[in-house]
């Protein structure tokens, strides 16, 4: 599958298959995020693997009781570990992480998987469940599985984007 292939046919998924995840497609899901770039090349994040059905239950809780989250038979509590700030004002860990989970979602397509990047949680109840440390920050949650979606579902259509020439501008802000 080429990249751009992935990209279109990425979709957040909200119903999984009861079809458990291979542990080779998964290893190869993280190694996608393990790759990821990274500010100053610090690679400041964890990656907290949930197979188990009682946390991940107690996750889609602290997930404002979304019962996919739950019903996924993997989740990834995805972790920056570093409050460094860039020059630009930015933390480096929210941009960090971002970008190796959005290695992981492209990568699980390609592996027949679907995702759904969750920020909709409590942070300190998903530490707490955890066991993630004060100083470290949960940036996002990604249920991962089987779809149990088709094409023609609604979640599993393309949602509308806009055209390039309202997001796009060349040499300055117009």
């Amino acid at each position: 599958m080429k990249v751009m292939e992935a990209i279109a046919e990425r979709r957040s998924i909200r119903s999984f298959s009861g079809r458990p995840v291979e542990e080779e497609k998964l290893l190869r899901i993280l190694e996608a995020g393990r790759l990821a770039p990274s500010a100053r090349n610090m690679q400041d994040w964890k990656f907290v693997v949930v197979k188990d059905p009682g946390l991940r239950r107690r996750l889609a809780e602290a997930a404002r009781n979304q019962e996919f989250v739950a019903q996924a038979p993997i989740v990834i509590a995805a972790c920056g570990t570093s409050d460094y700030v860039m020059t630009c004002g930015q933390h480096t860990y929210t941009i960090d992480v971002a970008i190796a989970v959005d290695h992981m979602t492209l990568a699980a397509v390609e592996e027949g998987l679907g995702t759904c990047w969750i920020g909709a949680f409590y942070e300190d109840k998903v530490k707490e469940i955890l066991g993630v440390p004060q100083t470290v920050r949960v940036v996002a949650l990604l249920p991962m599985g089987y779809p149990a979606e088709t094409a023609n579902t609604a979640e599993g259509m393309p949602k509308p984007r806009k055209p390039l020439e309202e997001i796009v501008v060349y040499d300055g802000w117009k």
